[in-house]
């Protein structure tokens, strides 16, 4: 008879079970409120490089282009992200945080340094260093396989 795929040691799997760790973690510490990881990764961005387009924020946060525009859509209707059309493009859109969405975004900053120390608190703070920095190369080099 066939084994069966010895999931629980692939690497797919256990990042897949870190992700579901990660955002429930986050979910804890910011009180399940009204801002999910990319909600939150997207204002940062913005707050950094105000009036970037679609295409390019989505590509910042990693988040897939196709569902990205509702993603703003929702923060659009809590009215902490601003859209307006290229006035040298029109079909381009570009973004701005609200003052709103700023400070929202600010008030979640402690409790989203708590939610990643917890994430990494089974671990030892040389395991920590080392667990982000594997994590970071493989995101790189997936994302640019010439770094």
């Amino acid at each position: 008879m066939a084994r069966s795929f010895d999931f629980e040691h692939a690497p797919g799997h256990l990042i897949r079970r870190a992700h579901q760790l990660s955002v429930a973690i986050f979910m804890e510490e910011t009180g399940g409120g009204d801002m999910t990881p990319v909600q939150f990764a997207i204002l940062n961005a913005l707050i950094e490089d105000p009036g970037e387009d679609h295409v390019t924020l989505a590509a910042k946060v990693a988040f897939d282009a196709a569902t990205f525009g509702s993603v703003i859509g929702r923060l659009e209707a809590k009215g902490w992200v601003r859209r307006q059309a290229d006035e040298l493009d029109r079909r381009r859109k570009l973004l701005w945080v609200t003052p709103e969405g700023a400070q929202a975004a600010q008030a979640m900053k402690r409790a989203v340094s708590k939610a990643q120390a917890r994430i990494l608190e089974p671990l030892n703070a040389a395991e920590r260093k080392q667990l982000v920095a594997l994590l970071r190369k493989l995101v790189t080099r997936h994302d640019d396989p010439h770094c």
